[in-house]
């Protein structure tokens, strides 16, 4: 793993004063020290890398995690906080986004003479930034994605239930080589289509409906997330082709300002201001898109909540839509990854209706 993020880290120490950061999120876990597994800890200080997992991790630890004093115990707390009080600790930083009060309650009992720092989304705001080599994961992730959708051209079908095309994602993905779904895949056939996240239920997708079909899969512990809406059969709906062609082209748009610099809150408004004044106001209601890693939903968020201008080396969504209760929904979704003066969209698969 780089030495580049470890001194990162070290620098918010010296930037904030602490002895040491102390790392719960196993994503961030992940991004700091290679190790895949689903339990660990990590405290970073000016001088030495700690790790502690549990019995079960204790091969695949000391494969993958490089630079660090590794401890292995059927209980890591007891490992922490022998380490802070061996190392006498005064400051110590935790990341506050992830760690529950009744955590944070139990670390101050047990560690009394310690003050405990906040320090919220420190590690999210390099992560933001990707490498060459994982921007090649995500793509990879995206590779695999497209060819799946490939697939489900080919397989879905009148009289198929949503939780049966969920079924052949999840399979697909697996089989062309991804680790597994980056999320539970949505579904969303006929009127379940107004449900933004509507999961995959036991409907049974109609010919002349419109699907939307959101998912993803991880590559090399990193995410791809697409989503595509074609219909069943010749739309039984005009309505529904008209918000198609609205939902296409204010994705168009937005993809076509993405660039290095721009604000979230800008390119969101490229999008909302087409699909309002085109006569569905209010119809768009969630945010244009997210960050996209180690996690499926990272830093930044783009979207009207938050102002920030996107650099260079981020990998992000853009994904507007429309949800018309009791009618249905079109959401269309790729994945981009912005560079000086634009971007490169990730994801290959088309975006014109597609009636099967």
């Amino acid at each position: 793993m780089s030495n580049g993020r470890i001194e990162k880290i070290r620098d918010i120490l010296t930037e904030l004063d602490l002895d040491a950061l102390y790392i719960t999120h196993i994503p961030n876990i992940r991004y700091l020290s290679g190790f895949s597994g689903s339990s660990a800890y990590i405290i970073i200080t000016k001088e030495k890398n700690y790790f502690y997992t549990d019995f079960r991790y204790q091969s695949q630890s000391h494969e993958q995690v490089k630079d660090y004093e590794i401890a292995v115990n059927f209980s890591p707390a007891v490992n922490i906080k022998e380490t802070m009080l061996n190392e006498k600790f005064s400051r110590v930083g935790f990341e506050s986004t992830h760690i529950t009060i009744h955590q944070l309650h139990l670390l101050k009992e047990s560690l009394p003479a310690i003050e405990f720092v906040s320090v919220p989304e420190r590690i999210e705001k390099l992560t933001m930034i990707k490498t060459a080599e994982e921007v090649s994961k995500i793509k990879k992730a995206c590779e695999i994605t497209d060819k799946v959708f490939d697939k489900l051209l080919e397989i879905i079908k009148p009289g198929m239930k949503e939780s049966e095309v969920s079924a052949e994602i999840s399979y697909w993905h697996k089989k062309y080589g991804a680790e597994k779904d980056s999320f539970d895949p949505i579904v969303a056939s006929g009127w379940r289509g107004a449900l933004p996240h509507g999961m995959a239920s036991q409907k049974v997708i109609e010919a002349g409906e419109l699907v939307t079909l959101d998912f993803g899969c991880i590559y090399e512990g990193f995410c791809s997330d697409m989503t595509r809406t074609i219909a069943v059969g010749k739309p039984k709906s005009d309505e529904m082709v008209k918000i198609y062609d609205v939902v296409l082209h204010s994705q168009i748009l937005a993809v076509d300002a993405a660039k290095a610099g721009i604000k979230t809150r800008e390119l969101d408004s490229i999008a909302r201001k087409y699909i309002n004044d085109n006569g569905y106001e209010g119809k768009f209601g969630h945010g244009l898109g997210h960050g996209l890693g180690i996690e499926v939903h990272e830093m930044p968020s783009v979207s009207q909540r938050m102002d920030i201008e996107i650099p260079a080396n981020v990998v992000f969504t853009i994904e507007p839509g429309i949800y018309i209760e009791g009618l249905g929904g079109v959401r269309i979704e790729d994945d981009v990854f912005t560079k000086e003066g634009g971007r490169d969209v990730l994801n290959a698969s088309p975006k014109e209706l597609i009636i099967i």
